[in-house]
């Protein structure tokens, strides 16, 4: 899919909303903001920072990632969204990373992650005081959990 049409299906502008929404709800300020004119799923599209959401499965894949978060993982649309989201981190750092996951289903959010990541060529890096929250909409379903960073350096 590409980014034009990824930008106007009705599945990534109710997630772009999702995604806005529950952060908000779960943080108390917002994710960003947004131009009454443009869609939310725009604006994180072309962000600055690294975003990154996955689905509820048992091995949730990545169902978004916006341009900066597929440049730094090095991949384009199609492969990142067929990527089990356990495999951005390094099988050493697997166990931390499902720590992690259970403390946000737990809390609802974190807001001080700090941990190492991988790109598809192997290019490893360090992510600091990202944010991962779960993806509930107004009716309290559950359709995953998201990450936002926008500090990382190259190890």
């Amino acid at each position: 899919m590409s980014g034009i049409q990824r930008l106007s299906d009705p599945f990534y502008m109710a997630h772009g909303e999702r995604l806005c929404e529950s952060f908000h709800r779960l943080l108390g300020r917002p994710l960003i903001t947004i131009a009454s004119n443009v869609s939310a799923i725009r604006h994180l599209d072309e962000a600055p920072f690294a975003l990154v959401s996955h689905g509820t499965g048992e091995d949730p894949v990545f169902n978004y990632g916006n341009q900066t978060a597929l440049r730094l993982f090095e991949m384009d649309w199609g492969s990142f969204t067929s990527l089990p989201s356990r495999k951005s981190a390094e099988p050493v750092h697997r166990i931390e990373r499902e720590q992690l996951l259970h403390q946000v289903s737990t809390k609802g959010f974190i807001d001080d992650y700090s941990g190492i990541r991988i790109s598809s060529k192997g290019r490893r890096f360090s992510i600091k005081n990202g944010v991962v929250w779960n993806l509930i909409d107004s009716k309290g379903i559950v359709h995953g959990q998201a990450a936002m960073f926008d500090q990382w350096q190259y190890l």
